[in-house]
């Protein structure tokens, strides 16, 4: 990952060093390999192949990683939470979240752990739910900070770029519903444009890989707030 600096240079920005992190940039790479192919097959317009369905595929797969590792960062970080007996200040969230009380008697009664009821509760909970709205994502990792997660990590990212760019909750929130929203319109429209059946919406590399990179910069992001 790099970051441009004020005097126009490029910087390297460490990558958290975590399976969780390491399988995010695995599935990443997968997504910028379809764009070279992409890229690769644009001067030949082979008949049976849209060479911009790989662009649209690359941006399919990079939501994708970034939905699977913000699931398993999440989990990971309510197992170290749990795991800590020592601690003396949980998240709020996780301080509240509720468990039944039939596990919670069997906690009491030494036959379950707390740690492992409430990382199961959690994944239980979390598992399947979409982690793409911006809501939905401030509402899961409540459980493991209290931090303003979209605040912070816009001011990171600003810090990254040497205070050349601006970006607060809101315009940081908006960068990334907008790679969300035209996910959704590949994923689930075939990318068409509004009531036409056969056109679809245009997409360049430029415009894939960029969305590749904001979805790495804001994970980025969102891991060195976490610590």
């Amino acid at each position: 990952m790099i970051a441009v600096t004020r005097d126009g240079q490029i910087m390297s920005i460490a990558q958290p060093d975590t399976r969780q992190f390491l399988s995010f940039t695995t599935n990443l790479a997968y997504a910028r390999d379809l764009i070279t192919a992409g890229n690769s097959l644009q001067g030949l317009q082979p008949g049976a192949l849209d060479i911009n369905d790989l662009y649209r595929a690359a941006w399919v797969q990079g939501v994708s990683a970034m939905d699977h590792w913000l699931h398993e960062e999440l989990f990971r970080r309510v197992a170290e939470i749990a795991a800590d007996t020592g601690s003396s200040e949980l998240p709020v969230q996780l301080s509240r979240f509720e468990l039944p009380l039939s596990v919670i008697e069997d906690v009491r009664t030494g036959d379950q752990d707390l740690g492992d009821v409430v990382v199961a509760a959690v994944r239980a909970k979390w598992a399947f739910a979409p982690l793409h709205n911006p809501k939905k994502i401030t509402e899961a990792y409540r459980l493991v900070t209290d931090e303003d997660l979209w605040s912070k990590g816009a001011q990171q990212i600003n810090e990254w770029h040497r205070h050349r760019t601006n970006y607060s909750a809101q315009s940081l929130k908006q960068q990334f519903s907008a790679i969300i929203q035209r996910r959704n319109l590949i994923a689930h429209y075939a990318d068409l444009e509004d009531g036409d059946l056969k056109r679809r919406r245009p997409i360049t590399e430029a415009e894939a890989s960029d969305a590749l990179n904001w979805l790495e910069r804001v994970a980025l992001a969102f891991a060195a707030v976490l610590g």
